[in-house]
């Protein structure tokens, strides 16, 4: 084939090409803007968000921790506080369930800070350090209050591996707030307390000593001690305050703990599947309401007793 027919072919191809899709186009039928939009819209599950729909939270005039006053005054500390309510109640899906999963353990945890004479808004410092849940760090904490082995065997938790306290609500809650009242003894103020918990009582003490500033507010700390207590602070007034920041739970959407069982063991368990069976129960709760046995056995501690709970 010549060049000359080479290059008519090439160009009949290209004008049946385009023909074709003159047709095509001609008989397609054209879709408004605004059904566009609404189908865009029905992809994703849900409308998208216009800028009304976004609205500003009115913040507190007056704010304290543990009936020490927060400087709302100081700019810096406003704007500090107000990034945290907003990063937390706009993140609808975890402040919901976080409200729901709260009514099985805030009533325990204030019962035992109110014990041991504790201020009760550190209850918000469980939920800032976990949800909530019994979950693990990259550093090695665990648990609701997420300590770390070492500092839990110095405040009574036995860990072992088929034991780990930290994972126990009650003796956790109790360890923390041993701590609380040893680092109180040190620093003499509450808001001190809870920022050492993030960074360590030696590690805040340096700041204080270094920057000649004793008060939490004063201090220029490391990023995320530095958002700690505004954390802790956030869950505080949102949970107080649930209805202005959007949120309607009723009594029936709380989550509650079921009715226990409860069975004194002293001694060695070697086959706890088995056990739960035996209690007409199975392993799967067994772990669920005892998170602190950490394997399939028990390795009892000489002349201790130890409680499990299952459901009746």
């Amino acid at each position: 084939m010549s060049r000359f027919h080479l290059i008519t072919l090439y160009v009949l191809v290209l004008v049946a090409v385009i023909l074709a899709a003159m047709v095509y186009w001609s008989k397609t039928p054209q879709v408004p803007a605004d059904d566009i939009q609404f189908q865009e819209q029905a992809m994703v599950g849900f409308p998208s968000f216009t800028r009304d729909s976004i609205r500003l939270f009115e913040l507190p005039k007056e704010l304290d921790f543990a009936g020490e006053k927060v400087p709302l005054e100081d700019g810096d500390i406003l704007e500090r506080l107000e990034r945290e309510i907003y990063v937390n109640a706009y993140w609808e899906s975890n402040m919901i369930l976080l409200m729901k999963r709260s009514a099985k353990y805030l009533p325990d945890i204030e019962r035992i800070l109110k014990q041991q004479g504790i201020p009760d808004d550190f209850k918000y410092l469980a939920i800032a350090e976990s949800g909530l849940m019994n979950v693990g760090s990259p550093a090695g904490a665990r648990g609701y209050w997420q300590i770390l082995e070492d500092t839990g065997k110095e405040y009574g938790l036995e860990i072992t591996h088929t034991v780990d306290e930290r994972y126990h609500f009650e003796k956790a809650t109790l360890a923390a707030s041993r701590y609380f009242k040893k680092a109180h003894a040190k620093f003499g103020d509450w808001t001190a307390v809870a920022a050492s918990y993030n960074m360590g009582q030696s590690g805040f003490s340096k700041r204080q000593e270094e920057q000649l500033h004793r008060n939490y507010y004063d201090l220029y700390l490391n990023e995320e001690t530095s958002r700690y207590l505004f954390r802790i602070l956030a869950f505080k007034v949102i949970f107080e305050n649930p209805g202005k920041f959007g949120y309607h739970l009723d009594d029936q959407d709380f989550y509650k703990n079921p009715e226990f069982r409860t069975f004194e063991v002293q001694g060695d368990i070697k086959d706890l599947p088995q056990w739960a069976k035996n209690q007409g129960s199975n392993f799967k709760y067994l772990k669920l309401y005892n998170p602190w046995l950490r394997d399939r056995n028990l390795k009892a501690k000489k002349g201790k007793v130890y409680e499990i709970r299952l459901p009746k």
